[in-house]
């Protein structure tokens, strides 16, 4: 409801601080359903599912993402800019009305009903400094009273956050729920293979435009096989992971999706889509088809259950901000700086340096899974727990009672 009400506000605005301050508001809506979708999943199906409910999650959120943009540049060509927003509220109906007779209730019954707001005005200042700083940086030079004031005000906002949440007694971010060693693993993991991720697709939606000439749309079209096997495989990753256990695909996938960044340096001015960039893309889609469902499945087994919720958050922010991150820092140490953007042969060539640097971060993440990841984590749930607090099989992951005592939990389809 807050995400569509939002959306009619930005499909409204009359000037553009209007709209900067309507799309902030849709910030804060979209931060209110992604955590809270993953919890849903946590609450509502039997351990052994749900590994799988998430992979499908997942592959749905693959296709949301592709097909998103290329019927926003439609509506926008074919109507107008407002719609890309006003298009939000039909669809918005619909799930409230799904979710409020499909979707059972869960809460946990030992949480504040406070909010902390000082520990998210930090949080935000912080990660909103840090990111400005990254990326005003290189053009304006890291001497820059700007930059620093940026730099050094993000810095000291961020320990001021973990200070407060520290010292909180309904803290936004329980700093107890890092003792977990695999959740604050598969976190590692997530950073360096999000960073990869966001600063490539970043990257080769210019190149395909810059370099071989696509349009918009093509650009959004290339990348298509990615979503087909992320919505055909992830339920099974998910699977998988829960049979084998999730060291082994959290480590293969990020290393097929090195291999296919790789590949991806075939794409250069004069390529053809089937022979450079169809290949990248599909062993890309493979990776990760068999990284994603098993990564976030290990991160919401590793807390403890009633903080479900919150793991899901921290860890979505842990994948916006890395992306964040490395699209401000890898074109700079990769050598695209604003005049290479105008370059086609320039920029080409600081693709090529930047697509090997993220394959070394999936590199990385390959490495990470498999020396610290435990292939028993999916079977010992909330191994991070700080309460020993009593399981139940049909308990809901957020710490209330059980969905609908004497019934079977739902399955996963």
């Amino acid at each position: 409801v807050w995400f569509a009400l939002a959306s009619l506000l930005c499909g409204l605005a009359p000037t553009t601080p209007v709209l900067v301050a309507a799309r902030a508001l849709q910030g804060v809506g979209g931060a209110l359903l992604t955590p809270g979708s993953l919890a849903i999943l946590q609450a509502s199906f039997v351990k052994e599912d749900r590994a799988r409910a998430i992979g499908a999650w997942s592959g749905l959120g693959g296709v949301a993402t592709t097909f998103g943009p290329f019927v926003g540049g439609w509506l926008v060509d074919a109507v107008s800019w407002r719609a890309i927003f006003l298009i939000n509220l039909p669809l918005a109906v619909a799930v409230v009305l799904v979710a409020a007779r499909h979707v059972p209730e869960s809460r946990d019954p030992s949480a504040s009903p406070h909010l902390d707001v000082p520990g998210a005005v930090l949080g935000a200042l912080g990660l909103a400094g840090v990111t400005y700083a990254l990326i005003e940086a290189p053009e304006r030079g890291v001497g820059s009273p700007l930059v620093l004031v940026a730099g050094i005000g993000g810095v000291a906002a961020m320990a001021g956050f973990l200070l407060v949440e520290s010292r909180s007694p309904a803290p936004m971010l329980p700093l107890g729920i890092f003792r977990s060693h695999q959740f604050t693993s598969a976190n590692l993991v997530t950073f360096t293979i999000y960073a990869a991720l966001g600063a490539t697709t970043f990257l080769l939606a210019l190149q395909l435009q810059t370099v071989l000439g696509y349009s918009p749309i093509e650009a959004g079209l290339a990348l298509f096989p990615v979503t087909i096997l992320m919505l055909a495989l992830s339920a099974r990753a998910g699977a998988l992971a829960v049979r084998i256990g999730p060291r082994l695909p959290m480590a293969a996938g990020p290393l097929l999706a090195g291999m296919a960044l790789l590949l991806m340096s075939r794409v250069v001015d004069g390529a053809g889509y089937v022979e450079a960039v169809l290949p990248a893309a599909v062993v890309f889609g493979l990776g990760l088809a068999l990284t994603v469902a098993p990564l976030t499945a290990t991160v919401l087994a590793a807390a403890d259950e009633r903080h479900a919720g919150v793991a899901s958050g921290v860890n979505n922010a842990v994948a916006r901000a890395a992306g964040l991150v490395a699209v401000a820092v890898l074109p700079v140490v990769a050598g695209i700086g604003s005049d290479e953007f105008g370059d086609p042969a320039a920029f080409s060539d600081g693709f090529q340096v930047a697509v090997v640097i993220a394959a070394g971060l999936c590199l990385l993440g390959a490495a990470l899974a498999w020396t610290l990841i435990r292939n028993d984590v999916l079977e010992a749930e909330g191994a991070g727990d700080e309460g020993g607090e009593e399981r139940h099989p049909h308990h809901c992951a957020v710490g209330a009672p059980p969905l609908r005592p004497g019934r079977p939990a739902r399955r996963a389809a």
